[in-house]
């Protein structure tokens, strides 16, 4: 993350959701989802740094061999940071591969061992942040960041946070 201000001019684009975007009530970008705006609404502290990075995690296991008769699975985990405008946000430079699980099978419910590291690093760059240089302000500040949503299909929703998607409570949203 903090390499994304390191340069003046990436700097600057990771601002561009606060200063640039148009705010016309059509739905172009992240910020203006309903998600994105109750987050800020309920981290007031964390939306008054605009610096500070909201992030998609994706997963997904596919076997790279294309047939099923060689068992094997890999399951890329990967972070997109949504301050970019939208041009930038699925471009190869802004889009970070985490971890890399790869072996005979799928991680399943075990897959919590193999993203135990990124939990940590995210858990400290939402409470304690990290010191970073913007190269566009030349100032020191504290980067946060925080986690808005994962993007993954339903049975990797139920490996990644432990909900059943299969029975009588499959459907999370539902649920009181």
């Amino acid at each position: 993350m903090q390499r994304l201000f390191m340069s003046s001019k990436t700097a600057t684009l990771m601002r561009w959701h606060a200063e640039k975007r148009t705010d016309d009530g059509v739905f172009r970008h992240p910020t203006n989802s309903l998600a994105w705006k109750d987050f800020d609404s309920k981290h007031s502290s964390f939306s008054a740094d605009i610096r500070n990075v909201r992030l998609g995690l994706a997963s997904d296991g596919f076997n790279p061999f294309r047939t099923i008769t060689i068992p094997h699975s890999t399951w890329p985990v990967i972070l997109v940071p949504y301050n970019l405008l939208p041009t930038l946000l699925m471009k190869q430079p802004y889009i970070y591969l985490s971890v890399l699980i790869d072996g005979p099978q799928a991680p399943g419910d075990k897959i919590d061992v193999y993203l135990q590291p990124l939990i940590e690093e995210l858990k400290e760059l939402w409470e304690e942040g990290v010191p970073t240089f913007d190269a566009s302000s030349n100032q020191m500040f504290q980067l946060y960041a925080g986690l808005l949503w994962t993007i993954n299909d339903f049975p990797a929703y139920a490996n990644l946070s432990g909900w059943s998607t299969k029975g009588e409570y499959a459907c999370p949203e539902l649920q009181l």
